[in-house]
């Protein structure tokens, strides 16, 4: 479990990322950790990504159908024009935005921000997903979270789509993708759930 250092004995920014497969509680953690924010009556934002349709617009919505207002932004450069009077950042679907996002939450963590990153850390592939590898780099903070494997309940690290297209980029939820643990992940289609 991850346990928030105290910001005010903490004199500069830093960065905290929370990745994993579909359906592992990513959004559900990075809004726990915004609500604690607003416990300790800190200024925060939520970003998502403009493409980021499926829930709601002007929200991010863990599956479990928590929510929190956000605003989106189209490109990441675009979130600095938002944080001026803000000391918590947190920035949902990160795998969606492009490698900017790095040099945005180090801008921001050096400017004492605490920046909490949450996306997938591998594609639909199982290849490293847009800046997150990047950003788990260079994070003073990181959290794996797992789902669990519908096949054999072991831990899911992997999402497996079994929706037709090659685009890397496919938005969709359990009617696309299911979370599968290494060895049925390595089965690919043999494993497709039942109609």
């Amino acid at each position: 479990m991850f346990l928030e250092t105290n910001v005010k004995l903490q004199p500069a920014g830093w960065i905290e990322v929370v990745c994993g497969s579909m359906f592992s509680g990513k959004t559900e953690e990075l809004l726990r950790r915004l609500k604690r924010s607003v416990y300790a009556k800190q200024h925060y934002l939520l970003v998502k990504p403009a493409k980021d349709v499926r829930f709601a617009k002007r929200e991010v919505v863990s599956h479990d159908e928590n929510a929190m207002e956000c605003i989106t932004v189209a490109q990441a450069t675009d979130i600095l024009k938002h944080v001026s009077e803000v000391e918590v950042i947190g920035i949902d679907e990160a795998q969606f935005f492009d490698q900017q996002l790095i040099e945005v939450c180090e801008q921001l963590a050096n400017a004492g921000k605490r920046v909490v990153v949450a996306g997938l850390d591998m594609d639909f592939l199982g290849r490293p997903f847009g800046p997150i590898p990047q950003l788990l780099a260079i994070a003073e903070y990181v959290t794996k979270v797992h789902a669990i494997c519908p096949h054999c309940g072991n831990l899911a690290s992997h999402s497996y789509r079994f929706a037709e297209g090659e685009a890397t980029i496919m938005l969709g939820a359990t009617e696309a993708y299911e979370p599968r643990c290494r060895k049925c992940f390595s089965l690919g289609d043999k494993l497709l759930p039942k109609s």
